[in-house]
């Protein structure tokens, strides 16, 4: 069954900086991998080589599901690498000022929702994920906001996304793999009338 996706939860990790491009998101040496297994442990790499304390280095935001970014996120070569090393590190949602055009439809054909939100409502994400690594964020996309609750502080911000992707991941429609493996009996059906393939045997 496809997956609906409208409301993403789990706690945050601050990156406030513009133009991030997908070189930075995930260096080109590891587009050579067969799979984007292990790539996880690759994102923002050299950064984290070069930026002492990165938020990626942090152990008070392991296990964070939604990256609180800034201006132009993505930008750079297409790489659909730069989504799968995010998703694969454990994001699940991507909250930023901006998103580069192609960055912001891989993350949509992988299942991440790009919301955007103003910069001043950003930087107080930030601030509160800083204060409070443990709050608890949601990506709202049926009512377009992002909520935080943590020790004693509550926000509530305004986030866009356009009515395509947005009904694209409420109703799964995102999901091409879970459509085609729910519409199997059309699948075989269709394929047994196809001249060309009378001659193998289809998968039970």
């Amino acid at each position: 069954m496809p997956q609906k996706i409208s409301v993403v939860a789990g706690r945050g990790i601050p990156l406030l900086l513009d133009d991030i491009d997908t070189d930075r998101i995930i260096p080109a040496r590891y587009l050579r991998c067969v799979t984007f297994d292990g790539l996880g442990e690759h994102v923002f790499e050299d950064d984290r080589h070069q930026m002492a304390n990165h938020p990626f280095d942090q152990p008070r935001f392991a296990g964070a599901t939604v990256l609180v970014a800034g201006r132009n996120f993505g930008c750079g070569s297409s790489r659909e690498h730069a989504p799968q090393a995010l998703i694969r590190w454990g994001i699940k949602a991507v909250v930023g000022e901006s998103f580069a055009e192609i960055f912001f439809g891989n993350c949509i054909s992988n299942g991440v929702p790009p919301v955007c939100c103003k910069r001043d409502d950003l930087a107080k994400l930030a601030a509160a994920i800083e204060a409070d690594p443990q709050a608890q964020l949601e990506v709202d996309l049926e009512r377009g906001e992002v909520r935080l609750q943590g020790r004693g502080q509550t926000l509530a911000v305004p986030a866009s996304l356009p009515p395509g992707p947005r009904q694209s991941l409420t109703t799964g429609n995102w999901d091409f793999l879970g459509q085609l493996v729910d519409a199997s009996a059309e699948v075989k059906a269709t394929a047994a009338r196809l001249p060309y393939l009378s001659g193998f045997h289809q998968p039970s």
